[in-house]
């Protein structure tokens, strides 16, 4: 295929070497002139393994050039690659001004040609940019509509520098976002040789992974540096435990909690965590990210409870109290917290959760819950029925598959507040359904 990338910094040379070694001919565009002659001179503009003899191999082949002419790029090609840089401004929100320009200079090219052309955004940009800043400034530019003649789609990047070229031959996956089913197949046609599960979805989404990666990157670091300057303050190699925890591919390294829902608790969580956090202390070893994540935990259960406060006091039902389904465990439970906080502004409530039994809690269960909620027995329902009798908010913290069912067969189009993400309540959608989450 031909191809046009606009912008040759380090993800637009990387990228351009590589789709020309996959045997597409690729034209790097440029305002930069001293960057565009050294690639025509066979020369790489940045550092890294494997790319100054792949250009140099591939320019005197004849199938990777660059010019500063956009024009005649987009002449000379199908499909264009908007590869640009968005640098944090000065509120933390990335500029988007490069982006604007050459979407400016690739709609004007491509109102000067007759032929098809797509645009696919490989830059790293907010969720919304490509449907609501791109796509309506190529639309104005180019003068055509979108599915006519122009095709739009998001590809974000994954290349670790000093490893880009590996990354782009075996990369995790191949994401593409786009509502172009065109846009689609051509970015298929682009990456077939490249060994890799190909992922569609809406561009939102799309836009959002490289966020995502990215920050759970750094989550990953952060969370190494601290835990390891308190394990030296304990006398062990933080290599050697990270190394063994590394070993468990169950929950740690695994896609196991990872999901969103609602908030954690129970019985390990928050003390092992808290527990953890006086060993800092006790060493004067300071922990912000850390240390932050009991207020994390406790912020979302706020946000669950504004959710449920915005209709204003209304009788709620709430479904589960434990800290999770299957057990009774209600210690330090957020679904209790998000009823201690209801009960407390006034709430009516009625609770509802088939494992929960007030005669069968013994020891350390039994004296939280009394001190959490003395008055508990009132509140409990024995049924689902009896649980939605005169509530208006349906909060679902969790259920099995018959209280569901009991749910949907009897909502009567009551606003529906779900922490757990139950599928089947996700059909009814619509001003009646919110996941805290989703």
């Amino acid at each position: 295929m031909n191809l046009s990338i606009f912008g040759m910094g380090y993800v637009g040379v990387v990228s351009g070497a590589c789709l020309a070694k996959l045997g597409h001919r690729v034209i790097g565009v440029d305002v930069n002139v001293d960057k565009v002659n050294l690639i025509n001179a066979g020369r790489s503009p940045i550092v890294e393994p494997g790319i100054p003899e792949l250009v140099a191999a591939l320019v005197a082949k004849g199938t990777y050039s660059a010019t500063t002419d956009a024009v005649a790029a987009i002449e000379q090609s199908d499909v264009s690659f908007v590869s640009v840089g968005t640098p944090s401004g000065k509120t933390g929100a990335p500029s988007l001004d490069h982006i604007d320009h050459v979407c400016s200079q690739i709609g004007e090219a491509i109102a000067r040609k007759s032929t098809p052309h797509t645009v696919i955004v490989r830059s790293t940009v907010p969720p919304g940019t490509v449907a609501e800043r791109i796509g309506p400034a190529l639309v104005r530019a180019s003068g055509r509509k979108l599915g006519e003649g122009l095709e739009l789609a998001d590809n974000p990047e994954f290349l670790r520098e000093g490893r880009a070229v590996a990354d782009f031959e075996k990369p995790p996956f191949t994401l593409i976002g786009s509502s172009s089913a065109k846009a689609v197949e051509v970015a298929r046609e682009l990456y077939k040789r490249i060994d890799a599960p190909f992922i569609v979805t809406d561009e939102r989404t799309s836009e959002c992974i490289k966020y995502l990666c990215n920050i759970f990157h750094a989550v990953k670091i952060g969370f190494a540096n601290e835990v390891g300057a308190v394990l030296k303050s304990q006398g062990v190699d933080s290599r050697e435990a990270m190394r063994v925890f590394c070993e468990d591919r169950v929950l740690n390294i695994s896609p196991v909690y990872l999901r969103p829902g609602f908030a954690f608790g129970g019985s390990c969580l928050p003390k092992d965590l808290r527990g953890f956090l006086s060993l800092a202390e006790q060493e004067h070893i300071d922990l912000p990210f850390l240390g932050s994540l009991i207020r994390s935990n406790e912020r979302h259960v706020d946000r669950a409870y504004e959710m449920i406060a915005q209709g204003g006091r209304r009788k709620v039902a709430l479904f589960g109290l434990a800290f999770k389904s299957g057990t009774d465990d209600m210690r330090e439970s957020p679904l209790v917290a998000l009823a201690e906080k209801l009960i407390g502004k006034g709430y009516e409530l009625s609770i509802y959760d088939r494992d929960v039994e007030l005669a069968r809690l013994t020891g350390a269960n039994k004296t939280f819950i009394e001190h959490e909620i003395p008055h508990l027995g009132r509140l409990l329902s024995k049924t689902t029925e009896e649980t939605l009798d005169g509530a208006q908010v349906i909060v679902v913290g969790h259920v099995g598959k018959a209280e569901a069912n009991a749910i949907i067969a009897h909502h009567n189009g009551r606003t529906i507040i779900d922490l757990q993400g139950v599928k089947e309540l996700e059909t009814l959608g619509g001003a009646h359904y919110q996941g805290i989450c989703w």
